[in-house]
């Protein structure tokens, strides 16, 4: 049996935390500046704009805690170290999104069922929301830069969401232009968009980290079996398996036969196999359970 192990690319969870606190303070102040100009107007498209960007900073907030969970170093109650912990902050994102979309929808029925106040729009309104525009679109592009670069499923996922929240906000922005020319149903018509946004973020984000969790298969094993049977030495492999996130941290065991009849010849196939593959697919922590070349099998393939 050989195993290598790698440290998941580092531990990267203060620097995530950083662009996490940053971010947390550039949302409230979205917040903020939403509910301010939708209590001045009485827009419902504008308020459920702003209980998006609630969402938000509810999910800095649970980035916050999950990033402080997840230690990439196993330890003896984590022998596979803790990255699920960021997939389980994805997942709480996508639930964040749910939420906002049935508290969107149902205000909007709503006031389609009984009414309201009509929207009152002004300059002001309109120059606040060009700011916050400006805000959102510096925060997704920061996020996702350095997501990106630390490999960090869950500033990928929060950057996602304020990306749709961009998108919220030029859709509110239009509405507001044209309320403030007089059409007074365009606000509660872009209600129903703005929801269909949020549901496709948060669908998008569920697809993402689900697979991880339930340790879907990370590699097809055609490939492993294709890029094994180039190591020298090596017969053939069956029994493949891999899961977790390509790229990020991947878990491989097989069954390898090999030619060689002594124990430290073997060994140093297994160690050019673990070699190979981790120059492929990046971080991977490889289990072979090593077979003479005499081992006749059915399940010689992979």
């Amino acid at each position: 049996m050989a195993q290598a192990q790698a440290d998941g690319g580092g531990d990267h969870r203060q620097a995530v935390q950083r662009v996490l606190l940053i971010t947390l303070g550039l949302n409230l102040t979205v917040v903020f500046l939403k509910a301010t100009v939708g209590t001045m107007t009485g827009s419902l498209s504008l308020m459920a704009d702003a209980l998006h960007s609630v969402t938000d900073s509810a999910n800095n907030v649970l980035g916050l805690a999950t990033n402080r969970l997840a230690n990439p170093i196993p330890d003896r109650d984590h022998p596979y170290g803790h990255h699920k912990f960021e997939a389980i902050g994805a997942l709480g994102i996508a639930a964040f999104l749910g939420i906002a979309c049935f508290e969107i929808l149902t205000s909007a029925i709503e006031r389609l069922l009984t009414g309201g106040e009509p929207v009152t729009m002004g300059p002001t309104a309109l120059w606040i929301m060009l700011i916050v525009l400006g805000i959102n679109i510096g925060v997704a592009f920061y996020e996702r830069r350095v997501g990106i670069a630390l490999n960090s499923k869950i500033l990928i996922a929060d950057a996602r969401h304020t990306m749709s929240d961009i998108w919220v906000t030029i859709v509110v922005m239009a509405g507001l232009i044209g309320i403030w020319q007089g059409i007074q149903w365009l606000d509660v018509a872009l209600a129903f968009p703005v929801a269909l946004l949020v549901f496709k973020s948060g669908w998008t984000v569920l697809r993402e980290n689900l697979p991880w969790l339930v340790d879907e298969m990370a590699i097809a094993p055609e490939a492993i079996h294709a890029q094994v049977m180039k190591v020298p030495g090596v017969v053939n492999c069956h029994s493949i398996a891999s899961r977790g996130l390509l790229g990020r941290q991947v878990f491989i065991d097989m069954h390898l036969v090999v030619k060689p009849t002594s124990v430290a010849a073997a060994h140093a196939i297994t160690e050019a196999v673990e070699a190979r593959l981790e120059e492929l697919y990046g971080p991977a922590r490889t289990t072979i359970h090593i077979e003479p070349h005499t081992y006749e099998s059915e399940q010689l393939s992979y």
